[in-house]
């Protein structure tokens, strides 16, 4: 009697709170509602938010038995949904290209789709069909590991705000032109693309993460830009590039971009920013920028140094510096002339905001200890800077933490704190 009475309370639930409960289950529990009630059978084939991913079927050693199984149950499911689709995510180790994902995808773009997440596999990559380009009112799209090829009669997507593609095998030109076709575009992530040079149009991109073995990049037409995140990596072939090239990184780059608030460059981005650049030739001013963080920055190398301190300096409303060593042998035996930084050291220019700074990975060679002196006697309202040795500096601890004790400091309520046992 008590289960009876039970299922009956779970069968006058109002509508509402169905779908809400529906809503909030992996879609698999969600599909096995329908044997609580009558009143609950199929309600989930009205579900707008699908999404499908390795948990959706039983596991077994057999792979082909578990993808098959996949197949089946995403096949079956579309197959009973009845009314629109706004997300569609699919998120897998077990499937890789096949008919089937065409025949789906397909299916959801005539169905008003506004969300669209595709993960499969990791063995041949994901060759999307052209129907994917006919999701008109995607404002969401991500994609893992697949080939895209625009066909010709795409015309944008007119309301996509959100991209991110990661190994996206795709002709430069295409995601160019994919980019510039998206005028409501906010948020884009770009990450593990080989020798890509990239010219970025969309004015109302926001915010922006670039990953991978770029040879150019080229913020065109990015004013609204707010946070820009940045990783690097370096071939023979980008590193013979630089060499050769002639234009101002740093122009094209962080030319455009006033109203950013926060940059996080990693690995070999103040190499790249330092090449043709024009030293002491300060421009532009990031007024809104209060975050910077540069990773792996060479103190032995004077352009990459002046980029640095370039870009600190026409941010007159900078709140935290974080600043990673280069790590590398060279930094202990190359420094910068040091007429540079006595020049430095004697200017008037104060860092009126700047409260907090954090440096990691220091050798404690002369270059980087002038910059920790330079941040001291120029920062009135720094309330605390932390310094981490590098971990391959044993010999030098005690001398680093003596003379950074004895750097006169602009801010009387400034800390230094000295981490020589920090492990990264």
């Amino acid at each position: 009697m008590e289960n009876d009475f039970d299922q009956d309370q779970i069968g006058e639930l109002p509508q509402s709170i169905i779908e809400i409960i529906l809503a909030k289950l992996p879609i698999r529990d969600a599909v096995r509602t329908s044997i609580l009630s009558r009143r609950w059978r199929f309600r989930w084939a009205s579900l707008t938010h699908l999404v499908f991913d390795d948990n959706c079927v039983i596991y077994d050693d057999d792979r082909p038995v578990v993808e098959n199984s996949l197949l089946n149950f995403i096949t079956k499911l579309l197959f009973l949904h009845n009314g629109p689709i706004h997300k569609f995510a699919i998120t897998t180790s077990y499937l890789q290209g096949a008919p089937d994902v065409d025949q789906w995808l397909l299916f959801i773009s005539r169905k008003e789709v506004r969300e669209l997440v595709l993960e499969l596999g990791e063995g041949e990559w994901f060759r999307a069909p052209s129907c994917l380009f006919s999701c008109k009112k995607l404002t969401r799209l991500e994609l893992v590991r697949c080939e895209l090829e625009i066909p010709p009669n795409f015309r944008g997507f007119l309301c996509l705000k959100y991209l991110n593609l990661q190994q996206v095998l795709i002709p430069p030109s295409d995601i160019e032109y994919l980019i510039s076709s998206c005028p409501l575009l906010e948020s884009m992530t770009l990450s593990y693309f080989d020798s890509l040079e990239l010219t970025v149009h969309a004015p109302k991109l926001k915010y922006l993460i670039l990953e991978g073995e770029f040879k150019d990049i080229c913020l065109a037409n990015t004013p609204n830009l707010v946070a820009i995140s940045v990783g690097m990596y370096m071939t023979d072939d980008i590193a013979e590039h630089f060499e050769h090239s002639s234009s101002c990184n740093f122009d094209k780059f962080l030319g455009g971009v006033p109203k950013l608030q926060r940059l996080i460059g990693h690995i070999y981005f103040t190499k790249y920013l330092s090449i043709g650049n024009r030293r002491g030739w300060n421009s532009f001013t990031y007024h809104h920028l209060k975050f910077i963080e540069l990773y792996q920055v060479s103190f032995d190398d004077e352009k990459e140094v002046c980029v640095m301190l370039q870009l600190i300096e026409n941010s007159p409303n900078l709140l935290e510096l974080q600043i990673s060593g280069s790590s590398t042998s060279s930094a202990a035996t190359r420094n910068i002339d040091l007429d540079f930084w006595d020049r430095k050291l004697s200017s008037n220019f104060m860092f009126h905001r700047l409260k907090t700074v954090k440096m990691a990975d220091v050798f404690g060679v002369p270059s980087e200890l002038n910059f920790i002196k330079y941040l001291l006697e120029h920062s009135p309202v720094l309330e605390s800077m932390s310094v981490t040795p590098s971990l391959y500096v044993r010999d030098r601890r005690l001398s680093m933490s003596i003379d950074m004790l004895s750097f006169r400091r602009a801010s009387p309520q400034a800390t230094v704190i000295f981490n020589p046992d920090h492990q990264a």
